[in-house]
């Protein structure tokens, strides 16, 4: 009995596939091909940022995301040489030393610190960048800090980053 059973249900599957043969094969097809699609679009990131500028569609975010992606995949800190990562808003900027191992921020300044803003007008130019990277350079001294990885996120090396970067150097950080 349980074997006509079977043969009933195994012939009934039978029927209802064949009479939708086509639609099995039209869905196949869009598998395949939509598969392929998605073989064709995988671009790596470095390819993605370069097709940045020729095709427009990237929006910013994303393209900053990659971008920062991509450098963080080359700079890591270590416990000897932990991590100098910078953040730069409209108004201000902020700096962090961090050990990438324990996932721990040693040193933070920034130029809403109030030894920073009593020495400063603006919280937005390169006096203020300069000054928050020596003082941060200070700290790190002070916790015996003196190797470290400048990691400058997606800004470029230039303007209020490499201020930054100037003024920590120049108080005795070493990168």
């Amino acid at each position: 009995m349980k074997e006509k059973e079977s043969y009933i249900k195994v012939n009934r599957l039978f029927v209802k596939l064949v009479n939708q043969q086509n639609k099995l094969v039209n869905a196949l097809r869009f598998y395949i091909v939509t598969k392929l699609k998605i073989i064709i679009m995988k671009f790596s990131k470095r390819a993605l940022i370069k097709l940045k500028n020729k095709n427009k569609k990237l929006k910013p975010r994303q393209y900053n995301k990659l971008k920062r992606e991509t450098l963080r995949g080359r700079i890591k800190g270590t416990s000897e040489r932990p991590r100098l990562s910078v953040y730069r808003s409209n108004e201000n900027i902020y700096a962090q030393i961090i050990d990438d191992s324990s996932a721990k921020t040693l040193v933070a300044c920034s130029t809403l610190d109030r030894s920073v803003k009593l020495n400063l007008s603006a919280g937005r130019n390169c006096d203020a960048a300069r000054l928050t990277g020596e003082t941060l350079a200070e700290l790190s001294l002070k916790k015996n800090i003196k190797k470290i990885v400048f990691d400058r996120g997606p800004y470029l090396y230039h303007g209020r980053i490499k201020a930054l970067a100037d003024g920590a150097r120049a108080s005795g950080l070493q990168f």
